[in-house]
């Protein structure tokens, strides 16, 4: 087993690190454009930024007029603020800052569906443990859905979900993507430990089991990703867990349409 996981890095290295790559900048430049999306996260997707913003240019209007969808509007700008700084300005940053080929940031969907069985292994165990933990323990089917009206009506859990969704493509690209992508090359796997703290650090707010898993969460699927080429496996996994949890979490309360 042990010697199993030790070939994998050992693959990634052999097929991900250029001994002749002469860029010296990229790292320092992707980790710094990295650090600055993570404090506009951070600081900015937050309800009251949100609402003084509307206030900052004369919207009071708008903001009473937001009613019933006040906090699904919140919630909208929390995820167009992963959107933002995830995927938008790493992207920029990939074209016209590092001038750097996207091929390299594992956009494609790539080889997933050669890894499919390391992605089921890696989901079918929190599938698990998410039936086990909605089912004794009320702090996670009070915890979920993060959008309280999400059991409201079908327009309601739609748009919640959609922008949920948005919101895990922009945070795949950002660490199994951007990060990676920017290191591999002369990091070969040791890029998967530079994208893991800062994935663990993300989920610090979060429930303390949540937390806890995503040190290892995001070892594995740094792993995938590089084997894959892909982010769309992590995407994948990331939208069914979440999606799951939340519809189990909502059948739980009685709190469905």
């Amino acid at each position: 087993m042990w010697s199993r996981f030790l070939q994998v890095f050992k693959d990634i290295d052999e097929r991900e690190f250029d001994a002749d790559d002469q860029s010296r900048s990229r790292i320092p430049i992707a980790l710094t454009v990295a650090g600055v999306c993570l404090l506009l996260v951070h600081y900015l997707k937050f309800d009251d930024v949100f609402l003084y913003v509307l206030e900052l240019y004369g919207r009071d209007a708008a903001i009473k007029s937001l009613g019933e969808y006040r906090e699904l509007s919140c919630h909208l700008w929390w995820s167009f603020m992963h959107l933002i700084a995830f995927l938008v300005i790493p992207l920029v940053t990939i074209k016209w800052i590092l001038k750097d080929s996207f091929s390299h940031y594992h956009l494609g969907w790539g080889d997933v569906h050669k890894h499919w069985l390391g992605y089921l292994a890696l989901l079918s165990p929190i599938m698990i443990f998410i039936i086990l933990v909605t089912v004794f323990r009320d702090d996670f089917s009070q915890h979920y859905p993060f959008y309280s009206h999400a059991g409201r009506s079908v327009f309601d859990f739609v748009a919640w979900e959609l922008s949920y969704i948005i919101q895990f493509i922009a945070l795949e690209f950002f660490f199994r993507g951007f990060l990676l992508g920017a290191c591999k090359r002369q990091l070969g796997s040791n890029a998967i430990f530079v994208m893991m703290l800062p994935y663990l650090m993300l989920h610090f707010p979060k429930l303390w089991l949540e937390a806890s898993g995503a040190l290892l969460f995001g070892l594995f699927l740094g792993m995938l990703a590089l084997r894959s080429r892909s982010i769309w496996g992590g995407v994948l996994v990331h939208v069914t867990i979440a999606v799951s949890m939340d519809i189990a979490a909502l059948i739980k309360r009685g709190d469905i349409f």
